[in-house]
Protein backbone atom coordinates (compact mmCIF):
# COMPACT_ATOMS: atom_id res chain seq x y z
CA UNK A 1 0.00 0.00 0.00
CA UNK A 2 1.44 3.38 -1.17
CA UNK A 3 0.73 6.92 0.18
CA UNK A 4 0.64 10.31 -1.57
CA UNK A 5 3.77 11.48 -2.41
CA UNK A 6 5.51 13.80 0.25
CA UNK A 7 8.59 15.53 -1.09
CA UNK A 8 9.10 15.09 -5.06
CA UNK A 9 13.00 14.60 -4.55
CA UNK A 10 14.72 13.50 -2.05
CA UNK A 11 18.61 13.37 -1.60
CA UNK A 12 20.15 11.33 0.78
CA UNK A 13 23.91 11.87 1.46
CA UNK A 14 25.85 9.30 2.57
CA UNK A 15 24.16 5.50 2.19
CA UNK A 16 24.72 3.72 5.34
CA UNK A 17 22.25 1.77 7.32
CA UNK A 18 20.22 4.72 7.97
CA UNK A 19 19.98 5.79 4.48
CA UNK A 20 19.08 2.75 3.02
CA UNK A 21 16.38 2.14 5.56
CA UNK A 22 14.87 5.40 4.66
CA UNK A 23 15.25 4.87 0.83
CA UNK A 24 13.51 1.53 1.05
CA UNK A 25 10.67 3.23 3.82
CA UNK A 26 10.25 5.49 1.09
CA UNK A 27 10.01 3.20 -1.58
CA UNK A 28 7.33 1.50 0.10
CA UNK A 29 5.15 3.58 1.10
CA UNK A 30 5.36 6.08 -2.00
CA UNK A 31 6.84 8.79 -0.33
CA UNK A 32 8.98 9.86 -2.63
CA UNK A 33 8.59 11.01 -6.31
CA UNK A 34 12.55 10.52 -7.06
CA UNK A 35 15.50 8.84 -4.28
CA UNK A 36 18.67 10.44 -5.69
CA UNK A 37 21.90 9.25 -3.61
CA UNK A 38 25.76 10.06 -2.94
CA UNK A 39 28.44 8.16 -0.98
CA UNK A 40 32.08 9.26 -1.14
CA UNK A 41 33.02 5.53 -2.11
CA UNK A 42 32.28 3.94 -6.01
CA UNK A 43 31.40 0.91 -4.33
CA UNK A 44 28.70 2.06 -2.19
CA UNK A 45 27.70 4.58 -5.21
CA UNK A 46 27.50 1.07 -7.31
CA UNK A 47 25.02 -1.14 -4.71
CA UNK A 48 23.08 1.92 -3.89
CA UNK A 49 22.38 2.59 -7.63
CA UNK A 50 21.00 -1.46 -8.24
CA UNK A 51 19.12 -1.50 -4.57
CA UNK A 52 17.34 1.80 -3.84
CA UNK A 53 18.42 4.62 -5.21
CA UNK A 54 16.55 5.98 -8.51
CA UNK A 55 19.46 7.79 -9.08
CA UNK A 56 23.45 7.94 -8.02
CA UNK A 57 25.37 10.88 -8.24
CA UNK A 58 29.72 11.79 -8.46
CA UNK A 59 29.36 14.66 -5.99
CA UNK A 60 27.01 15.76 -2.91
CA UNK A 61 26.31 18.67 -4.95
CA UNK A 62 24.84 17.20 -7.72
CA UNK A 63 22.87 14.91 -5.65
CA UNK A 64 21.00 17.69 -3.81
CA UNK A 65 20.54 20.13 -7.35
CA UNK A 66 16.58 20.38 -7.23
CA UNK A 67 16.00 18.32 -3.91
CA UNK A 68 12.83 19.18 -1.72
CA UNK A 69 14.90 17.23 0.94
CA UNK A 70 17.91 16.73 1.71
CA UNK A 71 19.28 14.52 4.42
CA UNK A 72 22.80 14.33 5.63
CA UNK A 73 23.55 10.63 6.73
CA UNK A 74 27.31 11.00 7.22
CA UNK A 75 29.61 10.39 10.43
CA UNK A 76 29.16 14.12 12.53
CA UNK A 77 32.72 14.62 11.78
CA UNK A 78 31.85 14.96 8.19
CA UNK A 79 29.02 17.07 8.37
CA UNK A 80 31.12 20.32 7.97
CA UNK A 81 32.51 19.66 4.87
CA UNK A 82 29.61 18.47 3.58
CA UNK A 83 27.74 21.66 4.35
CA UNK A 84 30.36 24.05 2.46
CA UNK A 85 29.95 21.74 -0.33
CA UNK A 86 26.12 21.17 -0.98
CA UNK A 87 24.90 24.95 0.27
CA UNK A 88 25.54 26.54 -3.11
CA UNK A 89 23.49 24.29 -4.97
CA UNK A 90 20.39 23.71 -2.65
CA UNK A 91 17.38 24.98 -4.36
CA UNK A 92 15.26 27.72 -2.09
CA UNK A 93 12.83 26.54 -0.07
CA UNK A 94 14.12 22.84 0.48
CA UNK A 95 14.68 21.51 3.60
CA UNK A 96 17.67 19.94 4.98
CA UNK A 97 18.06 17.57 8.20
CA UNK A 98 19.99 14.93 9.29
CA UNK A 99 20.37 11.83 11.25
CA UNK A 100 23.72 12.67 13.66
CA UNK A 101 23.52 11.44 17.37
CA UNK A 102 24.98 14.45 18.58
CA UNK A 103 22.67 17.76 17.78
CA UNK A 104 24.30 20.82 18.88
CA UNK A 105 27.84 19.94 17.12
CA UNK A 106 26.38 19.17 14.19
CA UNK A 107 24.50 22.47 14.53
CA UNK A 108 27.55 24.67 14.75
CA UNK A 109 29.37 23.17 11.56
CA UNK A 110 25.85 23.11 9.07
CA UNK A 111 24.02 26.13 9.63
CA UNK A 112 26.19 28.90 9.00
CA UNK A 113 26.95 27.29 5.28
CA UNK A 114 22.96 27.06 4.24
CA UNK A 115 21.74 29.82 2.30
CA UNK A 116 18.70 32.03 3.24
CA UNK A 117 15.63 30.43 1.93
CA UNK A 118 16.54 26.88 3.04
CA UNK A 119 15.14 25.13 6.25
CA UNK A 120 17.75 23.34 8.67
CA UNK A 121 15.36 21.04 10.62
CA UNK A 122 18.12 18.46 12.65
CA UNK A 123 17.19 15.09 13.70
CA UNK A 124 18.26 11.90 15.17
CA UNK A 125 16.57 8.38 14.91
CA UNK A 126 16.83 6.33 17.46
CA UNK A 127 17.15 3.01 15.35
CA UNK A 128 19.70 1.24 14.27
CA UNK A 129 21.51 -1.84 14.06
CA UNK A 130 25.11 -3.63 14.66
CA UNK A 131 25.08 -3.71 10.84
CA UNK A 132 26.85 -0.75 8.76
CA UNK A 133 26.70 0.08 4.98
CA UNK A 134 24.48 -0.27 2.28
CA UNK A 135 23.27 -3.65 2.25
CA UNK A 136 21.97 -3.28 5.86
CA UNK A 137 18.90 -1.34 5.57
CA UNK A 138 15.84 -2.35 5.26
CA UNK A 139 12.02 -0.63 5.17
CA UNK A 140 10.42 -1.47 9.01
CA UNK A 141 13.57 -0.13 11.19
CA UNK A 142 12.04 2.88 11.78
CA UNK A 143 8.51 1.24 13.04
CA UNK A 144 7.82 2.50 16.49
CA UNK A 145 10.89 3.74 17.19
CA UNK A 146 11.62 7.63 18.21
CA UNK A 147 12.48 10.30 15.81
CA UNK A 148 13.92 13.21 17.59
CA UNK A 149 13.77 16.63 15.51
CA UNK A 150 15.65 19.60 17.34
CA UNK A 151 13.87 22.61 15.62
CA UNK A 152 15.92 25.93 15.32
CA UNK A 153 14.48 29.06 16.09
CA UNK A 154 12.62 30.85 13.44
CA UNK A 155 11.87 27.55 11.15
CA UNK A 156 8.62 27.74 9.32
CA UNK A 157 6.08 25.07 11.48
CA UNK A 158 4.50 24.04 8.11
CA UNK A 159 8.16 22.66 7.14
CA UNK A 160 8.68 20.66 10.55
CA UNK A 161 5.27 19.57 10.39
CA UNK A 162 5.85 17.99 6.40
CA UNK A 163 9.14 16.31 7.92
CA UNK A 164 7.23 15.24 10.80
CA UNK A 165 4.70 13.86 8.12
CA UNK A 166 7.54 11.93 6.41
CA UNK A 167 8.96 10.32 9.03
CA UNK A 168 5.64 9.17 11.05
CA UNK A 169 5.23 7.93 7.26
CA UNK A 170 8.03 5.72 7.56
CA UNK A 171 6.69 3.97 10.98
CA UNK A 172 8.29 6.35 13.64
CA UNK A 173 7.26 7.99 16.95
CA UNK A 174 8.19 11.97 16.22
CA UNK A 175 8.77 14.37 19.26
CA UNK A 176 10.95 17.80 19.45
CA UNK A 177 13.54 18.65 21.85
CA UNK A 178 15.81 21.40 21.93
CA UNK A 179 19.50 21.13 21.16
CA UNK A 180 20.97 20.89 24.35
CA UNK A 181 18.56 18.79 26.26
CA UNK A 182 18.68 16.61 22.78
CA UNK A 183 22.67 16.07 24.03
CA UNK A 184 22.33 15.48 27.23
CA UNK A 185 19.63 13.05 26.92
CA UNK A 186 21.56 10.58 24.40
CA UNK A 187 24.03 10.61 26.65
CA UNK A 188 22.49 8.91 29.04
CA UNK A 189 20.46 6.63 26.97
CA UNK A 190 22.79 6.02 24.06
CA UNK A 191 26.28 7.07 24.09
CA UNK A 192 27.36 6.31 27.65
CA UNK A 193 25.80 2.81 27.39
CA UNK A 194 27.89 2.17 24.30
CA UNK A 195 31.12 3.65 25.88
CA UNK A 196 30.49 1.22 28.71
CA UNK A 197 30.20 -1.72 26.45
CA UNK A 198 32.87 -0.68 24.70
CA UNK A 199 35.31 -0.69 27.76
CA UNK A 200 33.38 -3.95 28.86
CA UNK A 201 34.63 -5.86 25.91
CA UNK A 202 37.97 -4.18 26.19
CA UNK A 203 38.21 -5.80 29.95
CA UNK A 204 37.48 -9.18 28.64
CA UNK A 205 40.28 -8.60 26.00
CA UNK A 206 42.88 -7.99 28.04
CA UNK A 207 42.31 -10.12 31.10
CA UNK A 208 44.51 -12.38 30.06
CA UNK A 209 43.13 -14.83 32.91
CA UNK A 210 40.64 -15.81 30.37
CA UNK A 211 41.15 -17.12 27.09
CA UNK A 212 39.69 -15.27 23.94
CA UNK A 213 38.04 -18.66 23.02
CA UNK A 214 36.48 -18.93 26.58
CA UNK A 215 35.40 -15.26 26.19
CA UNK A 216 33.64 -16.28 22.69
CA UNK A 217 32.34 -19.71 23.64
CA UNK A 218 30.90 -19.15 26.97
CA UNK A 219 29.48 -15.83 26.52
CA UNK A 220 26.49 -15.44 28.80
CA UNK A 221 23.99 -13.02 27.32
CA UNK A 222 25.08 -9.57 29.26
CA UNK A 223 28.15 -10.31 28.00
CA UNK A 224 26.96 -11.11 24.00
CA UNK A 225 24.70 -8.39 24.12
CA UNK A 226 28.00 -5.94 24.99
CA UNK A 227 29.57 -6.71 22.08
CA UNK A 228 26.78 -6.65 20.27
CA UNK A 229 26.28 -2.68 21.02
CA UNK A 230 30.37 -2.51 20.88
CA UNK A 231 30.13 -3.66 16.82
CA UNK A 232 28.54 -0.71 15.59
CA UNK A 233 30.53 1.71 13.74
CA UNK A 234 34.16 3.13 14.81
CA UNK A 235 33.91 5.88 13.16
CA UNK A 236 30.38 7.33 14.09
CA UNK A 237 30.88 6.95 18.00
CA UNK A 238 34.54 8.22 17.57
CA UNK A 239 33.03 11.37 16.39
CA UNK A 240 29.69 10.98 19.02
CA UNK A 241 32.34 11.05 21.60
CA UNK A 242 34.68 13.72 20.72
CA UNK A 243 31.54 16.01 19.84
CA UNK A 244 29.32 15.51 22.96
CA UNK A 245 32.23 15.24 25.41
CA UNK A 246 30.46 17.82 28.03
CA UNK A 247 27.70 15.47 28.15
CA UNK A 248 29.32 12.00 28.20
CA UNK A 249 31.68 13.04 30.64
CA UNK A 250 28.75 14.66 32.89
CA UNK A 251 27.02 11.05 32.80
CA UNK A 252 30.33 9.31 33.26
CA UNK A 253 30.97 11.10 36.24
CA UNK A 254 27.93 10.42 37.94
CA UNK A 255 28.00 6.20 36.52
CA UNK A 256 31.54 6.47 38.65
CA UNK A 257 29.74 7.48 41.82
CA UNK A 258 26.92 4.76 41.12
CA UNK A 259 29.95 1.78 40.49
CA UNK A 260 31.65 3.19 43.44
CA UNK A 261 27.98 2.66 45.56
CA UNK A 262 27.99 -1.20 44.43
CA UNK A 263 31.81 -1.81 44.41
CA UNK A 264 31.34 -0.85 48.25
CA UNK A 265 28.07 -2.57 48.66
CA UNK A 266 30.08 -5.92 47.28
CA UNK A 267 32.72 -5.19 49.15
CA UNK A 268 30.81 -4.91 52.71
CA UNK A 269 28.23 -7.79 52.03
CA UNK A 270 25.69 -5.21 52.33
CA UNK A 271 22.96 -7.27 50.39
CA UNK A 272 20.06 -4.89 51.38
CA UNK A 273 21.45 -2.58 49.47
CA UNK A 274 21.85 -4.29 46.67
CA UNK A 275 18.52 -5.68 46.45
CA UNK A 276 16.88 -2.15 46.50
CA UNK A 277 19.84 -0.57 43.65
CA UNK A 278 18.27 -3.64 41.56
CA UNK A 279 15.11 -4.01 42.55
CA UNK A 280 14.86 -0.08 41.62
CA UNK A 281 16.74 -0.53 38.38
CA UNK A 282 14.66 -3.14 37.35
CA UNK A 283 11.51 -1.27 36.83
CA UNK A 284 13.11 1.10 34.46
CA UNK A 285 13.35 -1.99 32.22
CA UNK A 286 9.82 -2.91 32.93
CA UNK A 287 8.93 0.43 31.11
CA UNK A 288 10.89 -0.03 28.43
CA UNK A 289 8.80 -3.00 27.21
CA UNK A 290 5.64 -1.22 28.40
CA UNK A 291 6.91 1.82 26.06
CA UNK A 292 6.96 -1.08 23.54
CA UNK A 293 10.71 -0.03 22.58
CA UNK A 294 11.88 -3.63 23.43
CA UNK A 295 10.13 -7.22 23.87
CA UNK A 296 10.49 -9.22 26.87
CA UNK A 297 11.14 -12.34 25.34
CA UNK A 298 13.78 -14.41 26.24
CA UNK A 299 17.19 -14.02 24.55
CA UNK A 300 16.75 -10.54 24.38
CA UNK A 301 13.98 -10.84 21.94
CA UNK A 302 16.54 -12.33 19.36
CA UNK A 303 15.31 -15.41 17.10
CA UNK A 304 16.51 -18.62 18.14
CA UNK A 305 19.66 -19.95 15.66
CA UNK A 306 17.74 -22.84 13.63
CA UNK A 307 19.31 -26.16 12.75
CA UNK A 308 20.54 -27.06 9.83
CA UNK A 309 19.19 -29.48 7.67
CA UNK A 310 20.57 -32.17 6.61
Amino acid sequence: MTGPVIYGRVALIGLGLIASSMAHAMRAGGLAGEIVGYAKSPETRAVARGLFCDRVTDTAAEAVAGADLVVLCVPVGAMGAIAAEIGPHLKPGAVVTDVGSVKQAVVDVVAPHLPPGVHFIPGHPLAGTEYSGPRSGFATLFQNRWWLLTPLDGTDPAEIARLRHLLEAMGANVDEMDVARHDLVLAVVSHTPHLIAYTMVGVADHMRRVSSQEVIKYSASGFRDFTRIAASDPTMWRDVFLTNKDAVLDVLGRFAEELFSLQRAIRMGDGDQLHAYFTRTREIRRGIIEAGQDTAAPDFGRAPVQPKEG
